[in-house]
């Protein structure tokens, strides 16, 4: 095996960059490191840190080919950047959902607070909340410790988070749900129990989770740019509504790689790191699982919210493809954002390419082999709309206003506009005006607070009513009187598919959120909103 120190310090005495700066892909042209980060990471050619660009080609192509759709990666090993790319219109100045990969940041803060002997892992959840406990309070309720939170084996028999997000006290309700089963024992998924370690963590340090990990973990990382979605009790979620850029999960996942230490300080004790990623629990096979528990990443233990994963890995990973994956044996850490149902599907193809092509020593240069990747990793992007960016019924509708028929929305008129590169969509309600605009063959930024937009998977945390939300847009006409818009909500995993249909003085409006694209049953279809030529 390679005496990784030695490498280290071979690689530090090369200089900071192992190619120039420009041969990286970056949307921020000229940035060395992601907007946000506060120092940066090294990076070097695969080659130097022991991978063939080719093997990193192939995971890029596979992605590609399976119909997986990736936003960002960065690749890590030895503690140094060995590729990285964004398939724009996504890319690392943004912050990007973590939903459940949000977990592991909040087992981190009870790993911190446990340090700081502010609480122990075998406290009773019942001794934090003595005002918002049910009238009785049973033996299993009783019994219900720190740990049963953050291993899921709080003793429910089944998910309580759905309900717990739509009443008015989510402490209480959590509380106040039948615990079934003796602590402890029989793991259940549930983001309601990371939501009650936050909570308890406002409890005993009197600040949001996020506020109170700031000096002890982002700042030291260099990270600068995290926030996370509250409850109606101003308590962070926990379980989901962290926002980080790519590069911020691939320090973390370093962080934990290096047994807590970074850059020579012991930001978390080495010994919770070891408990938080062993297999505290076994798992339980989903009904649906095909295939072997040995090839299942499911089915590899549960540790304080983080996953065990085949090839004797761990990782936090949140709905739709948020990952942050360590592998210990090879000294390498993979930072993924996404939008893919397939988790499984984009393990497999990591296994194949990238984990097979790490090697213990250095490879040979291989020029041609990482331009060819610079090149595919700056190329990355995701379809727009395809269509033409001119229509003869384009003349006949721009400008005009349409009568919108009585809608949950709350909206009243309805006005598109049609320029040589962009297009722009006014509605507008008895309150608001919501003006969408989108590039023609490019994407355009915007901001909007559309009622509905952007997609979400839980209502839970979602923000007050009003709140703009970044997107980057791009339309087409799909046919001579179709014209479609394409929002990319850049901060979250999700993007609305909007389509204008033009029938003679009648226009009608549909949406088509990603969630429902690709099957969530939490989330509910937005109205056909229909409307006619004001005279």
């Amino acid at each position: 095996m390679i005496n990784r120190r030695a490498w280290l310090g071979d690689v530090g005495r090369m200089g900071l960059w192992g190619a120039s700066a420009s041969s990286w892909p970056f949307l921020s042209a000229c940035a060395p490191w992601p907007i946000g980060s506060t120092s940066a990471l090294p990076r070097r050619t695969p080659e130097q840190l022991g991978m063939a660009s080719s093997a990193i080609h192939r995971f890029v192509d596979a992605v590609g080919q399976q119909g997986f759709e990736l936003h960002g990666f960065v690749l890590m090993r030895h503690g140094q950047v060995a590729a990285e790319g964004w398939w724009k219109p996504y890319g690392p100045q943004y912050v990007h959902s973590l939903y459940s990969m949000s977990k592991s940041f909040t087992s981190t803060a009870v790993g911190l607070a446990v340090a700081e002997k502010r609480l122990s892992v075998d406290d009773r959840v019942v001794s934090f909340f003595p005002d918002d406990l049910p009238a009785q309070v049973s033996p299993n309720l009783a019994a219900m410790r720190l740990r049963d939170l953050l291993t899921m084996a709080t003793g429910h028999e089944t998910e309580p988070t759905w309900n717990m997000v739509r009443s008015p006290h989510w402490v209480r309700h959590f509380l106040a749900a039948p615990v079934s089963r003796p602590p402890g024992k029989h793991f259940v998924y549930s983001s309601a129990a990371t939501y009650m370690c936050s909570a308890i963590m406002q409890k005993v340090t009197g600040q949001r989770t996020v506020d109170y990990l700031r000096p002890r973990l982002f700042d030291p990382l260099g990270i600068a740019q995290a926030h996370w979605e509250v409850s109606p009790q101003g308590i962070d979620v926990g379980g989901w509504g962290l926002y980080l850029q790519t590069e911020s999960m691939a320090r973390f996942g370093q962080l934990y790689l290096q047994d807590g230490r970074w850059q020579g300080q012991q930001l978390l004790p080495s010994d919770w790191v070891r408990q938080a990623t062993a297999p505290q629990i076994l798992t339980t096979r989903p009904a649906q699982a095909r295939r072997p528990d040995d090839r299942n990443d499911w089915m590899q233990g549960y540790g304080y919210q983080f996953w065990r994963s085949t090839n004797d890995g761990f990782r936090g990973d949140g709905a739709y493809g948020q990952f942050t994956i360590v592998l210990p044996k090879q000294s390498a850490v993979l930072a993924i954002h996404a939008e893919c149902r397939d988790m499984q599907g984009v393990l497999d193809l990591v296994w194949q390419h990238l984990l097979a092509g790490m090697k213990d020593e250095p490879l040979a240069a291989d020029g041609a082999a990482h331009a060819r990747l610079v090149d595919a990793l700056q190329a990355l992007s995701l379809p727009m709309p395809q269509g033409a960016s001119r229509s003869a019924r384009a003349r006949e509708v721009s400008g005009r206003r349409y009568r919108l028929e009585p809608n949950p929305l709350g909206l009243d008129w309805l006005s598109p506009t049609f320029a040589d590169e962009s297009a722009q969509l006014v509605l507008t309600g008895p309150t608001a005006q919501h003006s969408l605009q989108v590039g023609l063959g490019a994407w355009w930024r915007g901001h909007t607070a559309l009622p509905g937009t952007p997609p979400r998977l839980s209502p839970g945390g979602a923000p007050p009513a009003g709140t703009a939300h970044l997107y980057m847009g791009a339309g087409a006409w799909t046919s001579p009187t179709r014209f479609e818009m394409m929002m990319r909500f850049v901060e979250t995993a999700h993007h609305d598919r909007l389509t204008l249909q033009f029938d003679a003085d009648e226009v009608h409006l549909t949406f088509k959120g990603s969630l429902v694209a690709i099957g969530a049953q939490a989330h509910e279809e937005r109205p056909v909103l229909r409307g006619r030529a004001a005279a």
